[in-house]
């Protein structure tokens, strides 16, 4: 490998970025095993059979050649699993430089095959960035050879795309962003707030104003500086990690920011690391290097600059869409979900309403419930339901049923998925109740359910202290009246 190609300063940086994102396609893995199939399976509220069926998968998927089965899809995930443990203990990384890259080539295959097929449940910006991000750290290769220089940029321009593209979306999209108030709203709007979410939506009106200006800077200005010279590209991904630090303290957003701060800590050279932590040593990669024999191989050098290659055209289109006055977020240009278009909230809702589900045992078959029935309500295991309950910690684990709980009252309640969510509930069927948090009926089918929508704020600490509540609801409303199984 030529000189100028090797980048020794950056062994640290592929530790973190290979094992990194191994870890969070484990916990993606673990996700789509648990969730996969009452939500797209044979029996599921969209089955992916359907879906293939009629040829409306998004893009490439080894069930197209295979057909889909539960089974199959166990398979898959389980393989997942193992491949990804193995990343994160290191073990490819001790052998040829090719064996990493062919295990993350099979994780973004796998899961690639699983997100083309998971519609809606799958529609999420974090998924193709972690098929892009394993696609990509894969060609750093393994401890045999030097971490490849052109890859640690790829790196940095994934990086680059996903937080300036985000900040051109926020400047861009809604005026709260401009006039420094959207985070007025947004720890108690967001879709899965965390136990800390509102301590920090309770914080002083100027100490929102300083989050908006904190993240205008992170997202708007701090990228530019990945792409100079060490330590200054080190200072720019500190400061993205601290951002990032301050949402994973503040809400759930699956893997998105800890996927950010493993790209973030991956461009902190292995000099700047050694400064910070005096017992990292700063030569890692020149001496790990020396104590392999023999030249770096030749097909190694075209395998990372033809790969390297590829993934900087399949990032043009993300280049033009970053000054495009219509900017796409969380977009892919073609197929393979690689060289994409991020963003996240391009603009920030102002009111919290909750789809809260409730159930009753009462009533005869063909007559609607009396008046005076009682109704139980489902709790999720992410969302907010339960006032009294205080919001969890989730993240990175992804809790899709919950997101697109949030969804509904932005996109319209007749959702297919919904109904048949509903559907399900009256079957009382035990896929889809584990993925409940508690079934107030115990597995016994509900007569009715009926469908009510809440507004939703968070206590203040006054309100929390006289009620025990963490959340204040008012504005019933029903959206769906009540309905019996056919």
């Amino acid at each position: 490998m030529p000189v100028w190609l090797a980048a020794p300063d950056a062994e640290w940086a592929r530790q973190i970025l290979q094992r990194g994102v191994a870890a969070l396609y484990l916990v993606a893995f673990v996700s789509t095993l648990n969730q996969f199939r009452p939500l797209l399976g044979e029996r599921g509220l969209l089955p992916a059979t359907e879906l293939l069926a009629a040829g409306r998968q998004r893009g490439p998927t080894l069930f197209r050649r295979w057909g889909y089965s539960d089974v199959r899809l166990v398979a898959v995930a389980t393989l997942g699993i193992l491949i990804s443990a193995l990343l994160v203990v290191g073990l490819p990384q001790s052998g040829p430089p090719w064996l990493p890259l062919l295990l993350f080539l099979g994780l973004y295959g796998l899961y690639l095959s699983v997100v083309n097929l998971g519609q809606v449940f799958y529609g999420f910006g974090w998924e193709m960035l972690l098929l892009e991000a394993g696609f990509t750290v894969g060609l750093l290769g393994s401890n045999q050879v030097p971490p490849p220089a052109p890859v640690i940029l790829l790196i940095a321009w994934l990086l680059f795309r996903l937080e300036f593209g985000a900040g051109m979306i926020k400047v861009r999209g809604g005026r709260e962003w401009r006039d420094l108030t959207a985070l007025d709203y947004h720890h108690e709007t967001q879709p899965m707030p965390n136990p800390l979410s509102r301590q920090a939506h309770l914080k002083p009106r100027w100490w929102h104003r300083c989050e908006v200006i904190g993240n205008h800077v992170a997202q708007l200005g701090v990228p530019f500086l990945l792409f100079l010279p060490q330590p200054v590209a080190s200072i720019g991904a500190a400061g993205i990690i601290l951002t990032q630090l301050w949402l994973v303290a503040t809400g759930n957003f699956a893997w998105l920011n800890w996927a950010t701060i493993v790209l973030a800590a991956g461009l902190l050279g292995d000099r700047v690391l050694h400064g910070i932590f005096p017992w990292i040593p700063a030569d890692l990669g020149t001496a790990a290097v020396a104590s392999v024999p023999g030249e770096i191989p030749v097909y190694w050098t075209v395998i990372t600059v033809a790969g390297s290659a590829a993934l900087m055209v399949a990032g043009v289109p993300a280049l033009r869409n970053l000054f495009s006055p219509r900017q796409l977020m969380n977009a892919s240009f073609n197929r393979w979900q690689l060289g994409n278009a991020y963003g996240a909230f391009g603009s920030v809702t102002k009111q919290r309403i909750e789809v809260i589900i409730e159930g009753t045992e009462v009533g005869a078959p063909g007559a609607p419930p009396e008046d005076d029935a009682v109704w139980h309500a489902y709790e999720f295991k992410g969302k907010p339901g339960d006032v009294r309950r205080r919001p969890p910690l989730v993240a990175p684990y992804h809790l899709r049923l919950d997101w697109l709980m949030w969804f509904l009252p932005l996109s319209g309640i007749r959702q297919r998925w919904f109904f048949a969510l509903l559907a399900r509930l009256l079957a009382a069927d035990p896929a889809v109740l584990r993925l409940l948090r508690r079934d107030p009926f115990a597995g016994r089918p509900p007569r009715y359910l009926r469908v009510r929508t809440f507004r939703y704020r968070f206590a203040s600490r006054a309100e929390c202290r006289a009620t025990g509540q963490y959340w204040i609801r008012t504005g019933a409303r029903i959206v769906v009246e009540p309905v019996a199984a056919r």
